[in-house]
């Protein structure tokens, strides 16, 4: 007798896949086993059995996809339940780790602070929870507003475009064009500006003044 018991465990951990027409048993089996469905069902089997005992595990696969159906249909009940039952089982979790970290104190400070930093993150995830559950219920309204220009007279407005089209100043554009002239002259050659230039007919300005007999 209690081989058939082991042998009927052993068969509700086995999960039951149907042939799909058009698609080879392998193809199936792999689409199957790396489904959302089934690996949170085998999950939650393994978690459940303390308390549960086992269960079977091709029916937990077909809950979870009614599951999923509820939610892509718009009925979010079962999550909001789910949320609100985590939030309460998360406040006990900081209550109790309250409690050993207040019987550690004064004695054993580091068990009193490593209990007291549990009752913190117990008590951030429940407040995480309730703010998810919060949203859920009353989700935030999303608003496209358009970038309104308003003015009392005439206006230009120039949205992402640069206005800055400045070109290089004109005092460096300028001196850069007369240090070329300066570098070179008529014929290509660089000019010596320490070469006293010879006097000449023609150039009559620079030659020799004679001296002025003043009376």
């Amino acid at each position: 007798m209690a081989k058939k018991k082991v042998n009927s465990e052993e068969c509700l951990g086995v999960l039951r896949i149907p042939e799909q027409p058009g698609k080879s048993r392998q193809r199936v089996s792999a689409e199957v086993s790396t489904s959302p469905e089934t690996l949170s069902a085998i999950t939650a089997r393994i978690f459940t059995q303390v308390g549960m005992g086992p269960l079977d595990l091709t029916e937990c696969v077909e809950a979870m996809k009614d599951k999923g159906v509820a939610v892509r249909s718009g009925d979010l009940s079962e999550a909001e339940a789910t949320l609100a039952a985590q939030a309460v089982a998360l406040d006990a979790i900081f209550h109790e780790m309250a409690r050993r970290s207040a019987l550690n104190m004064g004695q054993h400070l580091s068990a009193a602070e490593t209990y007291m930093r549990l009752a913190l993150k117990a008590q951030g995830q429940c407040r995480t929870t309730l703010q998810a559950l919060a949203e859920i219920k009353n989700p935030h309204p999303v608003a496209f507003v358009k970038q309104a220009n308003i003015a009392h007279g005439p206006q230009q407005v120039n949205n992402g475009v640069s206005t800055d089209r400045r070109g290089p100043a004109r005092a460096e554009q300028f001196e850069t064009e007369q240090s070329k002239l300066l570098e070179k002259s008529g014929d290509g050659e660089r000019m010596d500006p320490g070469t006293a230039c010879a006097a000449g007919r023609s150039n009559q300005e620079m030659a020799t003044v004679g001296k002025i007999k003043r009376t």
